[in-house]
């Protein structure tokens, strides 16, 4: 239960922006913070020593830098700073091993302007171990002006599918909405059954498509008892859309403090994968993305 939560940080304002994400989450966790900076070997057989060293120094000035930042803003912040002798990706799925968290920027400071999620993010979301979230470059100060509790904490929004719940998915979204005292909505999108939008079936009828939406929010209700059960605390609103996914996660998270998703994984593939949906939202997304692996 001790497992520190992991950002990564290269100096870029993105990365500092999910330095800050972290920071607060680590507060709210009772954990503490590791901060990872990435000094590859620079290519090449005659690389001057000074060259590395300073770029060594120039890495430690770095840390030092946001850790006294952050240690400022959350005074009861524990947070500490290594750097890690690989490229960026390999050193955070590394790190990531002994993490309850990690959060990387969208974007770092290899990217370029229009670039929404960068290689590295891309990288780590499918293929850590532990949860990863995306922090967008925008700040979320920007957010839409969607509706928020009477409190102005923001929502939680997760992605659910009741014909094939995910148990880790919605154990992090409650776990996250409880530990926030913020409310948490929860999206599942349908469609109508493949026989509704046969070529002999020109068109659906109202009342067929209420029949199906009754049935699609019944095995909601159903699916999310457990964990109702479970955090008992956490105020739960469901919305049912007939919508492709990605879209009606993006609608819904307009003005969220952050959007819960899955990642399947494969031991087939040592690299990992995003589904559609979930790449989807990740170049779309206005708000901090948690990407929750899962084997189901």
């Amino acid at each position: 239960m001790n497992h520190p939560v992991l950002a990564g940080v290269d100096g870029s304002e993105c990365s500092l922006a999910a330095a800050d994400w972290a920071a607060r989450e680590a507060v709210l966790r009772g954990v503490r913070l590791r901060l990872v900076h990435a000094s590859p070997p620079l290519p090449g057989d005659a690389v001057p020593v000074h060259a590395t060293e300073t770029l060594h120094q120039m890495g430690e000035r770095m840390l030092q830098r946001a850790i006294a930042h952050l240690g400022a803003c959350y005074p009861d912040l524990r947070v500490r700073g290594e750097e890690a002798a690989d490229a960026p990706a390999m050193a955070l799925l590394a790190a990531a091993r002994d993490a309850r968290l990690l959060v990387v920027g969208a974007r770092g400071s290899g990217g370029f302007d229009g670039l929404a999620v960068g290689s590295v993010a891309l990288r780590v979301a499918a293929a850590a171990d532990c949860p990863v979230v995306l922090v967008p470059e925008r700040p979320l100060g920007s957010l839409g002006g969607g509706p928020r509790a009477a409190d102005g904490v923001a929502p939680l929004v997760a992605g659910f599918d009741a014909h094939r719940p995910v148990g880790e998915v919605a154990d992090h979204a409650f776990a996250a909405a409880q530990v926030r005292g913020a409310g948490l909505m929860v999206v599942q999108a349908w469609a109508f059954p493949a026989e509704a939008v046969s070529p002999q079936k020109l068109f659906v009828t109202e009342e067929d498509r209420a029949t199906w939406e009754d049935q699609e929010v019944l095995q909601l209700s159903d699916a999310l008892r457990t964990w109702q059960d479970k955090y008992p605390e956490v105020a739960v609103r469901s919305d049912v859309v007939l919508l492709h996914p990605a879209q009606a996660l993006l609608n819904a998270s307009r003005a969220a403090d952050l959007l819960v998703v899955g990642r399947r994984t494969d031991p087939r593939v040592p690299g990992g994968r995003l589904g559609p949906i979930t790449h989807a939202v990740l170049h779309h997304t206005h708000c901090p993305v948690a990407v929750v692996p899962h084997a189901g």
